[in-house]
């Protein structure tokens, strides 16, 4: 039986968000000031970068999905 768009996509999305969950908690190991050292303008700037594509992607998913101003 072939796999159905909406299958596909829910098997997909599931391990892609997986993952990047995952490397977001290796990320949060950069964290351990015992073994790294960091200004907060770093972490301002990684976590600015990661804001900035999320807001992006997540316009992509809602795109036209949007209300338009009317009179």
């Amino acid at each position: 039986m072939e796999e159905s768009r909406r299958e596909r996509f829910k098997r997909i999305a599931t391990k892609r968000t997986n993952e990047i969950l995952e490397k977001i908690r290796i990320l949060g190991n950069c964290s351990n000031k015992s073994s790294y050292e960091y200004t907060d303008e770093e972490v301002n700037k990684i976590f600015s970068e990661i804001d900035k594509q999320l807001r992006s992607i997540k316009a992509r998913f809602l795109a036209g999905k949007r209300e338009r101003f009317k009179l």
